[in-house]
Order: C-alpha cells, then structure tokens, then sequence
C-alpha cells in the first residue's frame, strides 16, 4: 500500500504535505525481512538488493523536487552471527536418569549481541541524480535509488553511504521541496517529507551470514547469474 508518513502533515509546506510513497517489490523486501535482511559493506562500495525504488504521488507537478536517502542505526549494539545452543537436557525413562543428551535438533544459528555499538560512522545523505526534477517528473515513473552504494570505509571519499559492520540500520527516503523564496533557509523545517518502511531494515555485513539470505539473494537477483555460476556476484 501507500505510506504517509514521517514527521507529520501539519505545519508542513502544501506541496509536501500531501506527498505519497509505495515501496516497490514489497513483497520482496517482506521475504528478507522475515529472514532478517542482510547487506554488504565493501571498501569500495557495494549497491543494495533488494534496490530501494518508491512510486510518488501527491507531489505539486510543477514544483521542483530534491529526493535523498539517509541510514539511521536501529540501535546501540554490535551483533554477530553465532549458535544459539538449547543447551543440554535429562532424559528419563522408566524412572531411570539417562546421562545428559545434547538436543541437536534444537540447535539454530542466529543474531547475538556481541556488545555496544562501534562509534557511528560519518553521517552521510545520497541524492538522487536525477534531483532536482519537477514532480510530474517524480511521478511518472519508478524512483529507483540503484546507484546508491554502501561501504565500510570510513576514509571514502567517492560519496558513498557509510555503515558499520555488524550493525543494524533503517533507510529513510526524504521528499525535499525546492523553494523559491529568497529566506527558504526560514522553511526548511516545512519543506520536506520523511518516509520508513519497517520491511527494509538490514544488518550491515561485509560477508552473508545467514545462507538463506545467501540462497534467497542469488535466486532473486538477476545479475547473480555470475554467482549462481560460481563466478564472484558483480
């Protein structure tokens, strides 16, 4: 469905106000949210998949328009990706105590805490290209942030989003009216829209963990063809 969201319609700019957007492939981000999403953080920069692509309306059509995304962290922890034993159990029979039996069965790999959050890496925004653009522009197609890169480097300087490893984030797509008064500085706080949607939360990693994700990443992306072939994905 259509989200509209983020800090509020009241007090916000009339072109703004009434902005929509609709996360595209849902049900695809749904999939790996309910495994427990995983992206990779590369030195050089590595593009997300699932992409992060919106459907706009309610935008002014005449108006210009900045759209931007940020990385917010879910938390204060650093996790890792471990066994999470059931530990060990008695076994009765007959009254008889058995010695203690591992429950393999019961044994699963899955998120632990491994401690406080490393200090937060530089806070960076990515701008769409195509920004700025008239709404009608918006609004006639899928907004698709498929140049977007994440990376664990904290000296980057090619401008790509920067997270760290093990953590949890939340991307945030904002809708950013261009205004055309002298004092727009004075509007700023009216003059933008917020959007979260809760299924695109990911842990950063810089290796899959989960190889259900790995599983689901390569099935589902189509230029993982060179991985499926044993190839190193693209």
């Amino acid at each position: 469905g259509w989200a509209c969201e983020g800090i509020g319609a009241s007090g916000k700019n009339r072109r703004v106000c009434h902005a929509m957007a609709r996360l595209e492939m849902g049900n695809l981000w749904e999939e790996f949210n309910r495994l427990g999403t995983e992206m990779i953080v590369t030195k050089a920069g590595r593009r997300m998949f699932p992409t992060f692509q919106v459907k706009l309306s309610g935008l002014d059509p005449l108006a210009d328009y900045v759209l931007l995304m940020d990385f917010v962290p879910l938390d204060d922890k650093r996790y890792r990706w471990g066994w999470r034993g059931m530990g060990m159990r008695r076994a009765h029979l007959d009254g008889a105590e058995l010695p203690w039996l591992p429950r393999y069965a019961f044994h699963s790999s899955s998120w632990l805490v491994a401690g406080r959050a490393d200090p937060a890496a530089p806070g960076r925004v990515h701008f769409h290209p195509d920004s700025p653009a008239k709404g009608a522009q918006w609004m006639r197609q899928i907004v698709s942030f498929d140049k977007l890169k994440l990376t664990n480097n904290l000296l980057d300087d090619n401008g790509h989003i920067i997270l760290n490893s093990m953590h949890r984030y939340q991307p945030r797509f904002h809708v950013v009216l261009v205004d055309p008064r002298r004092d727009s500085e004075r509007f700023a706080h009216q003059n933008f829209k917020s959007f979260s949607f809760p299924e695109t939360q990911f842990m950063a990693v810089t290796a899959y963990q989960n190889h259900r994700i790995t599983q689901l990443k390569i099935a589902s992306n189509p230029f993982a063809k060179g991985f499926r072939d044993g190839e190193p994905e693209p």
